[in-house]
């Protein structure tokens, strides 16, 4: 039987404010397996004001060290509860079980991480010309921050945000995807049991009626926001309006370049997992792959012949190496893209329609796709797809490759295989993103995430995701003997 889940508002469970609900479905079996509540305008007040009131009276009032107690006590539950809420989040969005694992445990550190934080965030003395004067720089929480976060990995992407906001003391109201809302519901679950004050942590479901009238609410403070450049647009207007401040982690189209002289094999196993993991449903996805000449038939070779063998089936079969889409509308827009690339001239090498076989008949499943000799006026290079679609593309000189690297509207992350440690200094220099990985070695929890032009504006992780939920206060004029 499908569970039913409730709106968290003001430390109570309670329906809709109409009683409407929307189904959740799993993307592997198309089967309803439970219903979210869908937010009103007033719901959605509701926790505003409840917000709102727990600032002044409570969380406000809280000391550093016991927000960071709460937030280990997340952590704590966190890990001892990954299987579950992997399976949750695997039956949600089609995501494979070993990714959702995964990232159950980096939810968990970076709770850990941010409570850490929590009681490090000093204010500065501004030195001043005048003897015996202070003058000091103090840091505050906003207040209500609304955090609206996305669907192809829903919990990791709130910890990019909630701790962060919490850990400066603010009171934060979450709105995840109507695609994924039910982990989001669990991490308040959590929240409630650890013992934040009512009202600190709320969640509010529903599609965009519901994020609108969050995101327009004069009573927010800031709004954290990731997703759709499209929905950004909106949600930056409706901010606009108010005055109020955003932080957005939009989309990307990120170039994975290799060069001539880039550990081959190497390269390889990290183009295949930065388009296939997550079924390239990712905002850091290595969508296009700008390869040099001296070893590009020897590149889409390998790539073709690796992408026929990924195993696709049940997500949540440890075994199975790539997922479904997430939803429906989801899986139509990587097939149209798909068609789109076929009709511009591209050459498919691998994939290209929609998967069928044993266990797959009733999923969302698209064929691991790979397309050789795309140009970067093609559609399918210069719009994001967020779907297993990879765009092979061709290049002779760094120059070269540099300005097919920055020649297009997003500017997230960048991923560079070379072995010359003055190339990969001077393209780190050069590339127009927030983000460039060298040869595959990652990041770490305290490293900033975040992107330039239409990939974002601000950053999450490290302190300078703190940062962005802090104001700065200047205190002047005061004589400590006065």
């Amino acid at each position: 039987m499908a569970e039913k889940y409730q709106l968290f508002i003001d430390g109570k469970w309670r329906d809709a404010g109409d009683g409407a609900t929307m189904p959740a479905i799993n993307p592997y079996n198309q089967e309803v397996w439970a219903h979210v509540p869908v937010a009103t305008a007033g719901d959605v007040e509701d926790a505003v004001a409840a917000a709102r009131r727990a600032f002044d009276t409570a969380w406000s009032k809280t000391s550093p060290g016991e927000r960071a107690k709460l937030l280990n006590k997340v952590a704590d539950m966190l890990d001892a509860d990954a299987d579950r809420m992997a399976l949750l989040e695997t039956t949600d969005n089609g995501k494979v079980i070993r990714e959702t694992q995964n990232q159950m445990g980096y939810a968990a550190r970076i709770f850990r991480y941010y409570a850490a934080w929590a009681d490090k965030m000093h204010g500065d003395v501004v030195p001043l010309d005048q003897k015996d004067t202070l003058d000091l720089a103090i840091r505050e929480p906003y207040g209500v921050v609304a955090c609206v976060t996305a669907w192809n990995s829903p919990v990791a992407i709130l910890t990019n945000t909630l701790p962060a906001a919490l850990a400066a003391g603010n009171c934060v109201i979450l709105k995840p995807s109507e695609h994924a809302s039910v982990t989001t519901l669990e991490v308040a679950k959590m929240c409630d049991k650890a013992g934040f004050p009512a009202g600190v942590v709320q969640v509010v479901t529903g599609a965009g009626e519901t994020g609108a009238a969050l995101t327009g609410s004069k009573g927010i403070d800031k709004i954290s926001f990731t997703g759709s450049p499209a929905v950004g647009r909106m949600i930056s207007a409706a901010a606009g309006a108010n005055l109020k401040p955003v932080t957005m982690e939009l989309g990307g189209k990120s170039p994975n370049i290799v060069f001539d002289d880039a550990d081959f094999d190497r390269a390889l196993i990290g183009a295949l997992a930065g388009i296939f993991g997550a079924t390239g449903q990712t905002c850091i996805a290595g969508s296009r792959l700008l390869v040099q000449r001296g070893v590009y038939d020897r590149m889409v070779e390998g790539l073709a012949g690796r992408a026929a063998q990924i195993k696709m089936g049940d997500p949540r079969d440890k075994e199975t190496e790539m997922g479904t889409a997430a939803n429906e509308p989801q899986f139509n827009k990587i097939l149209s893209f798909i068609e789109a690339a076929k009709g511009d001239g591209a050459r498919l090498v691998a994939g290209g329609k929609r998967a069928d076989g044993p266990g797959l008949e009733n999923g969302y499943f698209i064929e691991p796709t790979i397309f050789a000799d795309v140009r970067n006026d093609m559609k399918v290079a210069a719009e994001e797809i967020f779907g297993p679609v990879l765009s092979i593309i061709p290049f002779d000189t760094e120059e070269e490759a540099i300005a097919i690297a920055n020649d297009t509207p997003y500017g997230l992350t960048n991923y560079v295989q070379t072995q010359d440690p003055a190339r990969a200094n001077r393209m780190a220099r050069v590339l127009r993103s927030g983000m460039v990985e060298m040869n595959g070695q990652g990041r770490a929890a305290g490293s900033p995430f975040g992107g330039m032009k239409q990939s974002g504006n601000g950053r999450e992780g490290g302190i300078f995701g703190i940062e962005d939920f802090l104001e700065i206060k200047a205190v002047s004029g005061w004589t400590p003997d006065a």
